[in-house]
């Protein structure tokens, strides 16, 4: 799976690629129509957006690092080395979960190796979506060899999950090919590509 990340001077979703979620696997009946758009705001930073179709998602959680891949979610995992990514996940209360490392277990709370990113959530009637925006100083923190410029590649992928929603339902865009469900699968993570 290939991603262009476009690059714009300001943070514009209008005329983005679009990643569909819509592997959903794991024996999921429930398939939200559910889509990322990423984008590289030149000089600043990455901003994502992940719209969802789903009307009444749920969304109990409201605090940073509380476990929200339980409610109705949205997520996006990252690197920029190869070796340790980010796993960010969000609700449609823009409650956040982020963490930092090479496997699963032992991973990192964000906001003790660089600031928490501000999450912007929206509801309407039937859809929701959640933005955050990763100020280029902070990825550059974590991964000081990479260089946003045209031709850049990095990893990662989108997933929408809801572990414990009236229908639990897994779903990504780069296909992770397990059997049982688990998106901290980096060796199936696709390439983004700066514009």
């Amino acid at each position: 799976m290939e991603y262009i990340v476009k690059t714009v001077d300001s943070i514009n979703f209008d005329k983005v690629n679009i990643a569909n979620i819509d592997k959903f696997v794991w024996g999921t009946a429930y398939t939200p129509k559910t889509y990322a758009k990423l984008i590289y705001v030149k000089n600043k930073g990455l901003a994502l957006r992940i719209t969802c179709e789903e009307k009444n998602p749920k969304a109990v959680y409201t605090k940073f690092y509380e476990p929200v891949y339980k409610d109705s979610c949205v997520e996006m995992f990252v690197t920029f080395d190869g070796v340790s990514y980010m796993n960010i996940e969000m609700n449609s209360n823009g409650a956040t979960l982020i963490g930092f490392g090479s496997s699963r277990h032992g991973r990192t709370h964000i906001d003790q190796l660089i600031p928490i990113p501000e999450v912007k959530a929206e509801k309407s009637e039937n859809t929701w979506n959640a933005e955050i925006f990763l100020p280029e100083a902070d990825i550059l923190k974590l991964y000081p060899d990479f260089k946003f410029e045209s031709g850049a590649r990095f990893k990662g992928n989108f997933y929408k999950c809801g572990d414990e929603t009236e229908i639990e339902h897994y779903g990504m865009w780069s296909p992770v090919g397990t059997e049982k469900p688990d998106f901290h699968r980096p060796e199936y993570f696709g390439d983004f590509i700066i514009e």
